[in-house]
């Protein structure tokens, strides 16, 4: 903690050794303005995509499908059949026929909205709704297949499970892109911090000379840039919240922008970024330097 205190606030005149302008300091506040910037962006998409699968998940989770093939002389009576089934089955709130036109509207998409359906041999659908943890499956396929062989009970699960792993896949993305950005900042304040020191090589020699040690330098460069990083992070972060919250007025449900933003809590995490490109900035300069100071002593 000492330390800490000693390098925030303690011996602020040697900053005075690092010139307050030049092309690395435009560099290095320009780039941790773009990194922060990209970053937050990235985070708000993850979480966005996030909240999509899981309330896709969620849905599919809490309704089911009865699909019944039977000769059109049984089809009837095996529906009559499947519907008394499922609505005595514990676990099921409702079981309702979807009629020809909700089953062309699902068609739609891949078939078109002219679909003659009263000419297609499609099986009959029953939309059904769980609750709690839903019915016990295999009772009630059993159930099902007394007393309406030609009906088959879909839970969505093979559809769930796509999603679980896109919403994992998307999360190590999200990740690796945040891991990415950090590098290339750490790349570019390591850069800015050696043509730094480049170009000050006579201060830093004059100043040896009148007996001012390596770390006394190396803290003045470090302060200084982790400054300027922290300075440029917190200003594309701000930027880039100001630029998403619009997106958080977006609710209608059938568009993939819907929710790309943060909600509640979320907002406080892009917080953290200018707190993380700080202590980037922090350990790439301070190698940065100790190696050049190395070098040319």
């Amino acid at each position: 903690m000492v330390r800490v205190f000693l390098f925030l606030f303690g011996s602020r005149s040697s900053d005075q050794i690092v010139p307050p302008r030049g092309n690395s300091a435009w560099l290095t506040v320009l780039a941790s303005i773009s990194m922060a910037f990209i970053a937050v962006f990235a985070l708000a998409l993850t979480l966005a995509v996030d909240r999509v699968a899981n309330r896709w998940s969620l849905d599919l989770a809490q309704t089911a499908t009865v699909r019944i093939i039977a000769p059109n002389d049984e089809i009837d009576n095996q529906t009559e059949a499947a519907l008394n089934a499922l609505r005595t089955t514990p676990g099921i709130a409702s079981a309702e026929v979807l009629d020809a036109e909700s089953q062309a509207e699902l068609l739609a998409p891949w078939l078109g909205k002219d679909l003659p359906i009263e000419n297609l041999p499609l099986p009959r659908l029953i939309e059904v709704t769980v609750i709690g943890n839903g019915p016990d499956i295999n009772n009630l396929t059993l159930r099902l297949s007394a007393e309406a062989p030609g009906a088959r009970f879909d839970d969505h699960r093979k559809w769930r499970q796509p999603l679980r792993d896109a919403a994992n896949q998307l999360r190590l993305m999200a990740l690796a892109s945040l891991a990415l950005v950090g590098f290339t900042l750490a790349i570019i304040v390591t850069l800015a911090a050696n043509a730094s020191l480049a170009s000050n090589a006579g201060i830093i020699h004059t100043l040896r000379l009148i007996g001012a040690t390596d770390a006394y330098i190396a803290r003045a460069f470090v302060r200084r840039i982790t400054f300027r990083t922290a300075a440029g992070a917190l200003l594309g972060t701000v930027l880039a919240m100001l630029a998403l919250f619009p997106f958080s007025d977006l609710k209608t449900g059938s568009t993939y922008l819907t929710g790309m933003s943060f909600e509640g809590w979320h907002w406080a995490l892009p917080l953290g970024i200018p707190a993380l490109a700080a202590l980037t900035a922090l350990i790439a300069t301070r190698t940065a330097a100790s190696r050049h100071l190395h070098r040319a002593a």
